[in-house]
């Protein structure tokens, strides 16, 4: 279960509760009152250190190491989906309580966290990130979803680093169309005529480092340029009241608080590293 890459019909589309809700959260406690503003007004924050340089080359040496089997075994760079469900160094990451205090600033006191994906543009390879909200692809109502962008490598223009349309995520559920195959689009699918919704703006990242952004901020990444790897850990939350179609309830984790009805699964921590 993938998940960005299966477009949702547009039935589900059209059932499912698609609007930003503001953060209502004067005290919290990990974030600044500045930062939780700043994520109602622009759909993002960015950059919190969250690892250090120890850290953060531990975390690579573990994907290098990843990458490689994945690769052995005919994936790509970007088909490590869903890793906290197979891989025991992953759930952990998406279970980190430093990433999680940030995350219920955000979303409250009962979260899940159910999505963990890499993507990693290696040099040269061609692949850009179409515009497009996330919220699109996930059968997930009411949304409010956020993902948390981790650098593995440090993001910058040069290597593709991620852009955001700051506020668009106030626009609501956007039209979008299939990418095209000349497109080299990672994703499926494209919002087009963006300039309309504001100007990007580049989420510079060192190792180590996050961003937070709303599941209906526009984002995208164009390709890399460079002669250096960029690769980031998106990592999934919502509040546990988001009710998951399609089976995607089998992916949550039950991370603070209470799930009252049992609606997520909470796998267990995989054995496997």
């Amino acid at each position: 279960m993938s998940e960005k890459f299966d477009i949702l019909p547009d039935v589900a589309d059209k059932n499912r509760d698609l609007q930003f809700r503001p953060v209502d959260n004067p005290n919290p406690n990990t974030l600044s009152s500045g930062q939780v503003i700043q994520y109602n007004q622009q759909g993002f924050i960015a950059p919190l250190r969250i690892f250090d340089q120890a850290q953060i080359i531990d975390i690579r040496n573990y994907f290098d190491n990843l990458l490689e089997r994945t690769v052995a075994a005919g994936g790509n760079s970007y088909s490590i989906s869903s890793a906290h469900l197979e891989y025991g160094r992953v759930y952990d990451l998406l279970t980190h309580e430093r990433i999680v205090s940030v995350v219920k600033d955000l979303l409250g006191e009962n979260v899940v966290g159910w999505g963990s994906h890499f993507f990693c543009k290696m040099p040269g390879d061609g692949k850009a990130v179409a515009w497009h909200q996330d919220a699109s692809y996930w059968p997930l109502s009411p949304s409010g979803s956020l993902t948390v962008w981790l650098a593995v490598d440090a993001a910058d223009r040069e290597n593709g680093c991620m852009q955001f349309l700051s506020g668009s995520h106030h626009d609501g559920h956007l039209t979008w169309r299939p990418s095209r195959p000349e497109e080299h689009n990672v994703l499926n699918q494209t919002v087009d005529n963006v300039e309309q919704y504001g100007e990007p703006v580049d989420n510079l990242l060192r190792a180590g480092e996050v961003s937070l952004h709303s599941d209906l901020l526009l984002h995208g990444s164009g390709t890399n340029h460079s002669n250096r790897r960029r690769c980031g850990l998106t990592l999934r939350y919502a509040p546990v009241e988001v009710r998951a179609s399609q089976g995607w309830n089998t992916k949550g984790v039950v991370l603070s608080g209470t799930d009252p009805d049992n609606h997520w699964a909470n796998p267990s921590r995989p054995t496997q590293d």
